[in-house]
């Protein structure tokens, strides 16, 4: 006996929107590293480590690109690459809300703790130094930028001097967030150092390096993924993943990893 076609179109849509269930949109995997990157764009990047850690990098929660439907209830700790708004962002209240630990350049660190958020949860470091934090070792490295601390009318307060970080996982998995930064040969120095298989690094221009630019940056690293930040948050900031990958045209062994606000590659 036959099913009548309604079951059995029935039985095909559940097939369908099962599968469709099984596989959120949202999420991507290529890293197969038990680790999860999920951007919260401009700069702000959610790290989820093979321990089930939680770390979050430049947390700026009211940048505009920042998706409306994201909570953050839980952090172990937070890395901060300078002392620019749009990068410590709402470290205070994280801080206060979550007991994460800080890991920033001594001066943020200091005014940090101006701010309320306790001693016992900054770890201030500088470059060259290498702490271990929520299951993972944080180095710090240079960064060609600025980083004065926005204090209110029109004040600028010190935020010692710009970094990027490197984070290694316990599985031997390497990032390599740039911060806010223009292209420099050292970058090829600090890949010598800690081979990253993960480049995050800025493309927007304007007060960072372009496409162009990031792409000599990518040729100076060799990293097998790059996730590019820092654009489109503002029309001044106009580079592009698409710009990025033309550079990167004669080199397929990098792979651009474009994540829209709120998207978690795997």
């Amino acid at each position: 006996m036959k099913a009548p076609k309604w079951i059995a179109g029935g039985i095909a849509l559940l097939f369908v929107v099962a599968l469709t269930v099984s596989l959120p949109a949202q999420e991507r995997v290529i890293l197969k590293k038990n680790i999860a990157i999920t951007s919260l764009r401009h700069a702000f990047v959610k790290i989820v480590t093979p321990e089930g850690k939680v770390i979050l990098i430049d947390p700026w929660m009211s940048n505009p690109k920042f998706p409306k439907n994201v909570k953050i209830d839980r952090a172990d700790a937070i890395l901060i690459t300078h002392g620019h708004f749009d990068h410590v962002g709402e470290t205070v209240e994280l801080a206060k809300k979550t007991g994460a630990k800080v890991v920033c350049i001594f001066e943020v660190g200091n005014y940090l703790q101006s701010r309320g958020v306790p001693a016992s949860q900054i770890i201030g470091m500088n470059k060259g130094g290498t702490v271990e934090v929520a299951g993972v070792k944080v180095s710090m490295v240079d960064a060609v930028h600025s980083s004065g601390i926005s204090a209110g009318n029109n004040t600028i307060i010190p935020g010692g001097s710009p970094a990027g970080l490197i984070v290694r996982f316990s599985n031997g998995f390497c990032i390599y967030d740039t911060g806010d930064t223009d292209v420099f040969g050292d970058m090829a120095l600090i890949a010598e150092r800690y081979h990253p298989d993960l480049l995050i690094l800025p493309i927007g221009g304007h007060f960072t390096m372009d496409p162009k630019w990031a792409a000599m940056a990518c040729r100076l690293v060799k990293p097998k993924y790059v996730i590019p930040n820092h654009y489109g948050t503002f029309p001044i900031l106009k580079g592009t993943p698409e710009q990025l990958r033309k550079e990167l045209k004669d080199h397929p062994e990098i792979q651009v990893i474009e994540l829209p606000p709120g998207e978690t590659v795997k």
